[in-house]
């Protein structure tokens, strides 16, 4: 069976995405350069990459924004529920229980991509 091996997101500000995913999220900068920060994770990359380098990394002009989902399992999603809210982060669902046994919370980062947070059940 395959296995993600990695996620990066385009993004429109590296700055503000950055400060996203290490302030509000807590998630620690591993590497950094070059329009690039990829974070600390136990089991897969996940980056950053500046939509602007785009056509250097992989030409043309990169299209359109693009949106997509990204997934994290936490240990309490109620309580990252309340740390959210009180970082003035909008929840976009949740959490709620799900009937494939997890219980979920949505949000968006800065591009509009979203944020999955999942406990299992």
């Amino acid at each position: 069976m395959p296995r993600i091996d990695y996620v990066i997101w385009y993004v429109e500000s590296l700055a503000r995405s950055v400060e996203f995913y290490r302030d509000v999220l807590g998630f620690e900068v591993r590497i950094e350069g070059d329009g690039y920060v990829e974070f600390t994770m136990d089991n897969t990359k996940f980056a950053l990459f500046e939509r602007t380098k785009l056509p250097e990394l992989i030409g043309g002009e990169g299209g359109s924004a693009p949106c997509g989902e990204i997934g994290f399992i936490v240990e309490d999603v109620d309580a990252e529920a309340r740390r959210l809210r009180e970082a003035g982060v909008p929840i976009l669902t949740g959490p709620v229980d799900r009937p494939w046994r997890e219980r979920t919370l949505h949000i968006a980062d800065p591009d509009g991509n979203v944020v999955e947070f999942a406990q299992k059940l």
